[in-house]
């Protein structure tokens, strides 16, 4: 098979001595087998072998568009292997800046977004007393965890286990009602997770066009067809990213009373003084 030419395989096929099936897998067997014969001898051979797997596909097409009119099969299959394979550096090319590009934004978006250990400050007791402690003196447990319900979000379990401890509020009992409240909220919070995959995505499709852009000739046909799309591509990231931020992620009173077991007007209230308080706390600090 190595020392039968591409034409000698057309011309078997045209006299019915092999199958069409037979004949792409000879042609496909003589270009592994003969890469120094080929356009493409300068390749490296695992480029070569990646590209003649990507090529094979379309050598079913390729057959079927060619006639017997001015060149061989044998011309016609090189210059089909030349042209594709243009085609196929631009794709490799491509995916190589997507990937760049990718990489490079994600790693100190990485950095960044890396979730930092959780410390309380020195006088946490001192402030949580405070905030637990009513007008008349009275601890009041419900107004700390209808806070920490509502912010279930951005509370992680061993958080949750920090504020156990410094509240006096059952960890157990704690770690149950933020599950519950987490189970209510998962359609919701699926949605929010989704959004940011899309959004991510869409950042990085920008840092994708903005790498391949910089590497074209300005003002060249294709220069302005990846620029026009790099702007329409912001344009709707800054809109997703308007839709992100009138998300709530925190639970509604009337979720957080069905999970500690009581009324919603009681929640409110409850929120309601302990924004006050934080409030004048805040400002006897600044004035301190």
């Amino acid at each position: 098979m190595k020392n039968q030419s591409i034409n000698d395989l057309y011309t078997s096929f045209l006299s019915g001595e092999i199958s069409r099936s037979h004949l792409e897998g000879s042609v496909y067997s003589y270009l592994v087998n003969n890469q120094e014969k080929t356009c493409l001898c300068h390749w490296k051979r695992d480029e070569y072998e990646d590209y003649l797997s990507w090529f094979y596909p379309r050598l079913h097409k390729a057959i079927d568009s060619y006639t017997e009119v001015g060149s061989s099969f044998e011309a016609f299959v090189t210059r089909f292997l030349w042209l594709s394979s243009k085609e196929f550096k631009v794709r490799i090319t491509t995916n190589s800046i997507t990937e760049y590009s990718t990489w490079s934004a994600r790693v100190p978006d990485m950095y960044v977004q890396e979730e930092i250990p959780a410390y309380l400050p020195d006088n946490t007791d001192s402030i949580i007393n405070d905030l637990l402690v009513d007008s008349k003196g009275r601890k009041n447990y419900k107004r700390i965890l209808a806070l920490i319900i509502k912010c279930y979000y951005y509370i992680s379990d061993d958080f949750a286990d920090k504020i156990a401890l410094k509240t006096g509020i059952d960890r157990e009992e704690l770690a149950q009602m933020l599950n519950k409240i987490r189970e209510v909220r998962q359609e919701r919070d699926d949605e929010i997770y989704h959004l940011k995959e899309r959004i991510y995505s869409q950042y990085f499709r920008c840092i994708a066009y903005e790498k391949r852009i910089s590497m074209l000739k300005k003002n060249s046909n294709m220069y302005l067809k990846l620029n026009h799309r790099l702007e329409k591509a912001k344009l709707r990231l800054e809109n997703m990213r308007k839709r992100f931020n009138t998300i709530r992620t925190d639970a509604t009173n009337q979720q957080v009373a069905e999970i500690i077991g009581t009324t919603k007007n009681n929640v409110d209230a409850n929120l309601h003084r302990l924004k006050r308080r934080w409030k004048k706390l805040a400002k006897k600090a600044n004035e301190n």
